[in-house]
């Protein structure tokens, strides 16, 4: 086996860079691609019509959604984390393939900002997850414990009746 001092730096650059080719290829392969059709922006127009000032009637047909239950808000936070700590390993790996490249190319100022940028969207990327996560599973956990000692979330419409002593 030969030691690093036999290649040629030519060698190790092509060897960076297909390192870093491969770890952009599999953050760019584990993001997951949004198929929500852009919507198209609205202009408020200058004169206010009747409909707009108008209030909507509701519509009866529609049933309304019941409130999530405990275990959904629980499952949604645990995925809420997992998508941020996703996005941020691949912010991460993007920045990090990025600055491998540029310090293989004998950029070594550009390749620091490169992976202290990546760092940077990863770390925001899992604290942002993390929060949301986090909050959805407290909210998850006190309906739980409301469950469980038969709290009511509304107010009783016919209270008892008073009792006489």
């Amino acid at each position: 086996m030969r030691s690093l001092r036999h290649y040629r730096p030519r060698d190790l650059s092509l060897a960076l860079l297909f390192a870093g080719a491969i770890l952009l290829t599999e953050a760019a392969l584990s993001q997951q691609p949004s198929s929500a059709p852009a919507a198209a922006p609205s202009v408020p127009s200058a004169v206010p019509t009747a409909s707009a000032t108008a209030p909507q009637p509701a519509n009866p047909a529609e049933p309304a959604r019941p409130a999530p239950s405990a275990g959904t808000d629980l499952g949604k936070g645990a995925g809420d984390i997992g998508e941020g700590v996703g996005k941020g390993a691949g912010h991460m790996g993007e920045g990090l393939g990025e600055g491998v490249i540029n310090l293989a190319t004998l950029h070594p100022v550009a390749g620091v900002a490169d992976i202290g940028q990546g760092v940077g969207a990863g770390a925001r990327d899992v604290g942002v997850g993390a929060a949301k996560g986090t909050g959805k599973i407290l909210k998850g956990t006190g309906k739980g414990i409301g469950h469980i000692f038969r709290h009511p979330h509304k107010p009783r419409q016919n209270p008892p009746p008073p009792q006489a002593f």
